[in-house]
């Protein structure tokens, strides 16, 4: 049966559907599956925002779906420019939330960085968003929307690279709104949409178990673990979604996301907190864990935000720490920090939105305590 999208006083919004799920919703209204490929390809490659433009629809379906249907993405509310050349779009949601998504330019590949959630609905500790609190899951159509507007902002702008690359690793916890993730991803891959190589494209978690044994079974996407420590107690500390799922329990999930795939690998994200997870030993325990993963290891220096306690790592220390997880044969690279000038880097994304949890609001208060 076809989700149910929109109250009857409401219009469906087509940006919802991944291809198999609208050709259902056109089977249900009594049209050929096949327009769900016209209608994609209008939509996402062509940017078409309204039916009339759809030449290759009949006309009797063109005005059954401006009936029914719109197509309507998230408003732009900002478009902020760093010195690097990373752009911060600030995107306004019909709930009155606004969400943020990032492109980041390089000499070869532009990837564009894609939120999940208003907020994030976990509290990992070196994290902005998640210091903002929660408000809730984003529908496909926000999460494609993100993708709709750089795409075709950028197509329109003289010198402007494409998106090659998408990452889900914006505001909030991907594989704790599956459902629209995983529509929005078969939109990115289509090659009627956007065309993205399941191989350029990559979703990061902190460690949602069940659901990276879910997803195995439904698509083949780039995988990334925030791991950020190398044992239970620290990342707990960390991240606290590892009391539920530790890391023994996450490294099983590991192996067995790519078993069939043997020559992929998984990456494992980690945040260098000065005096906090990067000594040498914390380095020694991270050869062990990953000794049997098939993996790299992507060194994160850290992006301070308002009322954290943590700070980023010396230079000296990072490439220490780099060097002996190297020479221990683990493929290792340091990230270069992108957009911190306009807070876009990793683990600053905050956007605008109302915080459900009152996170914010306790950790406020805490902090003034603290003074």
């Amino acid at each position: 049966m076809v989700k149910q999208l929109a109250i009857d006083h409401e219009k469906i919004n087509l940006l919802n559907f991944d291809r198999s799920g609208l050709a259902e919703y056109f089977v249900s209204i009594g049209e050929a599956s096949y327009r769900a490929t016209q209608v994609i390809q209008w939509v996402h490659q062509l940017g078409a925002k309204n039916f009339d433009v759809m030449t290759n629809v009949s006309k009797s379906l063109r005005l059954r779906l401006a009936e029914r249907c719109e197509i309507r993405v998230p408003e732009l509310v900002m478009d902020r420019l760093s010195q690097d050349g990373t752009r911060k779009f600030l995107l306004k949601l019909s709930c009155g939330n606004c969400v943020e998504t990032v492109f980041i330019p390089e000499e070869d590949r532009g990837t564009l960085c894609v939120s999940s959630q208003v907020g994030c609905s976990l509290n990992c500790t070196f994290c902005s968003t998640g210091s903002q609190g929660y408000n809730r899951d984003l529908s496909t159509s926000e999460i494609i929307g993100q993708v709709y507007l750089a795409h075709h902002l950028m197509a329109t702008q003289v010198k402007s690279r494409p998106i090659t690359n998408i990452v889900m690793m914006g505001m909030g916890e991907p594989l704790l709104n599956f459902d629209n993730v995983v529509a929005a991803m078969n939109l990115m891959q289509d090659d009627f949409a956007y065309g993205i190589s399941k191989y350029r494209l990559t979703l990061s978690t902190a460690g949602v178990v069940p659901r990276i044994y879910d997803l195995a079974k439904v698509s083949h996407v780039a995988l990334a673990i925030s791991l950020h420590a190398p044992n239970d107690v620290l990342r707990s500390e960390i991240v606290p979604l590892n009391k539920k799922y530790p890391i023994a329990e996450l490294m099983q999930a590991c192996q067995f996301y790519f078993k069939d795939a043997p020559r992929r690998h998984i990456t494992m994200e980690y945040v260098m907190l000065k005096g906090v997870n990067d000594q040498p030993q914390h380095a020694r325990e991270l050869v062990q864990l990953l000794r049997d993963i098939h993996c790299k290891v992507n060194l994160i220096p850290f992006n301070p935000f308002p009322g954290t306690k943590y700070e980023c790592s010396d230079r000296l220390t990072i490439e220490r720490f780099r060097d002996m997880l190297m020479q221990a044969g683990l493929q290792t690279m340091t990230r270069k920090t992108r957009g911190d000038d306009i807070d876009a880097a990793c683990g600053q994304l905050a956007g605008e939105f109302t915080d459900r949890t009152k996170r914010s609001a306790k950790l406020a208060k805490i902090a003034i305590q603290a003074q």
